[in-house]
C-alpha cells in the first residue's frame, strides 16, 4: 500500500500498487509525484519506485500530424495553462527573503549542501577535461536543484540526490542545457539585450525539468512566460547572486564553496515562491 502527495499538495492514501499503476497510466501522477510505501517514513518520488518503473516508461501514442503546421502537444498546451494559472494569481519575488531563506538552508545542513557543491564542481571539472563537460551542465545543474528542493521540502536527501538528473530526467536536462546555452548565446551576439533577457528568463529551466518532469522546451516557454511578469526582480535576485559568487571567489577562492550553496538555496526558493504550489503541467493525482 503506498500514499502520494497530490498536485494540491494533499495526501492521499492508502491505496493499493495496482490503483496506483492504473492513476500513472490515467496521468493522474508521474515520475515526480511523491509517494510513500506503507511503513517507510521516507518519501520519494515515483521514479524511485523500481515497482513502477515499467508503467512510468510506457507513453501514449503521439497525435496524429495535422495537414500544415507544427504540433502543439498536449505537454505544451498543459504548460500554457499553467502558466496562466501562476499569471492569473501573480507571485511576488522578494530577493532578500530567498537569500535569507538560502543561508539558513545552507547552516542548517552545511556539510551536506557545501560538500555536494564541492564534488559536483570537481566532478564537472574532471568531465570539463574530456571536452564535454559544457554539454552536461544542465544535467549536473539539475541535480543540484534536486538535491536543494528536498532539502528546502524537509524531505531526507543525501549526496546521491545532486547527481539525480542522470538518472530522472537525462535527456530533457542535456537538452534543456544545451539550447538555452546556444539561444542565450546567440541572443548575447545581438547587441547583448537579447541575450540578459532571455539568460534571466530561463533562470529556473532546470527545476522545472526535473521537480515537475517536464520536456526541456515546455519547461523553457512556461519559465519564459513566468518570469518575465517579474522580470526585474528575477534579474536583481540573480545580479546580487553573481556578486556572492565574486566575494566567495576573493576569500581565497574557496569561499565559493559556500557563496555556490546560498545562490542555489536562494533561487530554490524563488522557484518554490513562482512554481513551488503549482502542480506539475500534466494531470496528477485529484
Amino acid at each position: 500500500m503506498y500514499k502520494i502527495i497530490g498536485a494540491d499538495q494533499q495526501e492521499y492514501g492508502p491505496i493499493s500498487a495496482e490503483q496506483l499503476r492504473q492513476w500513472i497510466t490515467e496521468g493522474r501522477a508521474n515520475a515526480q509525484t511523491r509517494a510513500r510505501a506503507e511503513g517507510s517514513p521516507d518519501w520519494k518520488t515515483l521514479a524511485e519506485f523500481p515497482e513502477f518503473a515499467e508503467v512510468l516508461g510506457v507513453k501514449g501514442p503521439p497525435p496524429p500530424l495535422p495537414s500544415g503546421g507544427r504540433v502543439t502537444t498536449d505537454t505544451e498546451r498543459a504548460a500554457d495553462r499553467l502558466a496562466e494559472q501562476i499569471l492569473a494569481r501573480d507571485y511576488q519575488l522578494d530577493i532578500g527573503r530567498c537569500l535569507a531563506r538560502g543561508w539558513d538552508l545552507v547552516k542548517e545542513h552545511f556539510w551536506l549542501t557545501v560538500g555536494a557543491v564541492f564534488i559536483v564542481t570537481m566532478v564537472e571539472g574532471v568531465v570539463g577535461a574530456t571536452g564535454v563537460g559544457a554539454l552536461l551542465a544542465g544535467v549536473f545543474n539539475g541535480g543540484l536543484f534536486y538535491l536543494f528542493l528536498k532539502l528546502a521540502r524537509r524531505q531526507p536527501a543525501g549526496v546521491e540526490d545532486a547527481f539525480a538528473g542522470f538518472k530522472l530526467a537525462f535527456v530533457q536536462l542535456l537538452l534543456a542545457g544545451i539550447v538555452v546555452g546556444i539561444l542565450s548565446s546567440l541572443g548575447f551576439m545581438l547587441c547583448i539585450l537579447p541575450g540578459i533577457y532571455l539568460s534571466v528568463a530561463w533562470a529556473l529551466t532546470m527545476p522545472l525539468v526535473i521537480d515537475k518532469g517536464m520536456d526541456f522546451w515546455p519547461a523553457m516557454e512556461l519559465g519564459r512566460k513566468v518570469i518575465s511578469r517579474h522580470w526585474w526582480s528575477m534579474f536583481g535576485l540573480l545580479l546580487v547572486n553573481c556578486l556572492i559568487c565574486v566575494l566567495g571567489l576573493l576569500c581565497c577562492l574557496i569561499g565559493i564553496f559556500v557563496a555556490m550553496p546560498v545562490v542555489v538555496g536562494a533561487l530554490v526558493y524563488a522557484y518554490e515562491d513562482i512554481f513551488g504550489a503549482a502542480p506539475a503541467p500534466t494531470a496528477t493525482a485529484a
